[in-house]
């Protein structure tokens, strides 16, 4: 198997219920059709072919990495395709089903304990320096998604599908921020094709550190670390919206119900922001997001559990 010939190209749909009248229309790009359920296949093929072109993954080598789950599993799925061992370090923070996965595909998972089943910056930290140790073993690459240039570049197709579906239409692209790889690759592909289009960056109104906030602990899984990402810089964006847990997981919840759309709490939040843009925008215009990944990540959590 090709891992590469199955991921990416994934459809687009528009929101038909959610959206309030006299708004732009909304794009929702279905990420959740890779073959993980995820948009992180993409980075982590980009990232696994950087590492072998270059020769810092040798043959039969080890890949190491840190990981909320859907980078986990998605790298787990490569190194599968691919033939190389993977250790992921993750925690108790993340959905029980991202960890049988990355454990399904084979990888050896090493779980740090959390606070009271929340993202803070302490536990990425932990998260970060643990996997560092683990690489530092020869025959061991070391993927470090925060810092991997060829994250962004695995997200630069997914500029030019949106591109292409929307017709060329394109006036806003909305996406929430963990890495800052995923805004970075498609933010920068989006301006050569319309300089003025509007990026807008997403964060968790509890840990809205992008906006100058404080750090603060929060359940949007794989956003909002906690610090500023070392891919981000101010001008990535033009504006920075807010996003609560709550907000981002009753939205969540409501395209499920009212638009057949399956995520996680990050393809919440960003809907939420995502309709806050297309009423500034107003009818005649287009707004993009993301559905990152399948709402089959999150059922064992607070997200579906209680429903």
């Amino acid at each position: 198997m090709n891992p590469a010939d199955i991921i990416g190209r994934t459809p687009v749909v528009q929101l038909r219920r959610v959206v309030p009248r006299e708004s732009a229309r909304v794009l929702v790009k279905l990420e959740s059709h890779n073959p993980t359920g995820s948009m992180k296949d993409r980075m982590a093929l980009a990232v696994i072919e950087g590492a072998v072109a270059s020769g810092r993954l040798p043959p039969a080598g080890t890949v190491v990495e840190y990981s909320g789950g859907s980078t986990g599993t998605s790298l787990a799925f490569v190194c599968a395709a691919l033939g190389y061992a993977i250790t992921i370090v993750t925690s108790d923070a993340f959905s029980q089903e991202k960890r049988l996965h990355m454990r399904a595909l084979g990888a050896t998972v090493v779980e740090l304990p959390s606070e009271d089943g929340k993202t803070t910056r302490q536990l990425i930290q932990n998260m970060i320096a643990a996997a560092a140790e683990l690489s530092a073993v020869p025959g061991r690459f070391y993927a470090d998604q925060f810092n991997n240039p060829d994250a962004a570049a695995g997200y630069g197709p997914m500029a030019a599908e949106l591109w292409e579906q929307s017709s060329g239409q394109l006036d806003a692209f909305v996406q929430s921020v963990g890495t800052a790889q995923c805004i970075k690759g498609v933010a920068s592909a989006l301006r050569v094709r319309h300089p003025a289009i509007r990026i807008v960056a997403v964060e968790p109104a509890e840990s809205a550190v992008l906006s100058g906030g404080s750090p603060g602990a929060h359940k949007i899984e794989g956003v909002g670390p906690g610090f500023v990402p070392p891919a981000w810089s101010a001008d990535l964006a033009d504006e920075i919206q807010q996003v609560s847990t709550a907000d981002a997981m009753a939205m969540a919840r409501r395209l499920a119900r009212e638009e057949a759309l399956f995520g996680g709490t990050s393809a919440g939040a960003n809907v939420v922001a995502a309709l806050r843009v297309a009423r500034k925008l107003g009818p005649g215009r287009t707004v993009a997001t993301l559905l990152c990944d399948t709402g089959l990540k999150y059922l064992s959590t607070d997200l579906y559990s209680s429903l």
